[in-house]
């Protein structure tokens, strides 16, 4: 139902394009999330956008330097990560839901995950 990609190594400071298709039964009146994991740690919400593209919302983490967009168009849901940073580092994940939130168990589709290393 949704594939992400778009993730890889890259320096400290520098930017990755995440992107996140989606097909099925998720259509546009889905909410749209990225979050992400480290190892040992718990699924963190990132960004989340409404089904028009109208709204979204960031964690204070990212704010100001990661942007989330979609082209219902295209079913396609992207992440642009600007200055990133080694705390960047984990597997992100895509999800779509049918409600505005920040708990990745209200999400009813995950894409498989895209590996993201930052190096310092």
């Amino acid at each position: 139902q949704l594939q992400a990609s778009g993730g890889g190594l890259v320096q400290a400071g520098g930017s990755l394009r995440l992107s996140c298709t989606a097909s099925g039964r998720i259509s546009s009146v889905y909410v749209l999330g990225w979050f992400r994991q480290a190892p040992g740690k718990e699924r963190e919400f990132i960004a989340m956008i409404t089904g028009s593209g109208i709204s979204t919302n960031y964690a204070d983490s990212v704010k100001g330097r990661f942007t989330i967009s979609r082209d219902n168009a295209k079913s396609a849901l992207y992440l642009q990560m600007n200055s990133l940073k080694f705390e960047d580092t984990a597997v992100y994940y895509c999800g779509a839901g049918r409600r505005f939130t920040r708990e990745a168990g209200r999400y009813d589709y995950w894409g498989q995950g895209t590996q993201v290393t930052v190096s310092s």
